[in-house]
């Protein structure tokens, strides 16, 4: 379960920039305050989706 999660921590680190980047450009590129319900989501939605998806193809 723990590297489960660690897994669901480094996706969502790497696919969360990434998206954050492409969602917020104008406001990244302009050094602006950054929309941070759409920051949170756009991590919380890559790790929910890792660890959900690991724990479906985990054996009982």
């Amino acid at each position: 379960m723990r590297a489960i999660v660690i897994r669901g921590i480094i996706v969502a680190l790497l696919v969360g920039t990434i998206l954050t980047f492409i969602n917020q450009f104008e406001r990244v590129v302009a050094l602006e305050t950054l929309n941070w319900w759409k920051t949170g989501l756009s991590y919380l939605v890559p790790f929910c989706v890792s660890v959900f998806s690991a724990l479906a193809v985990t054996p009982e």
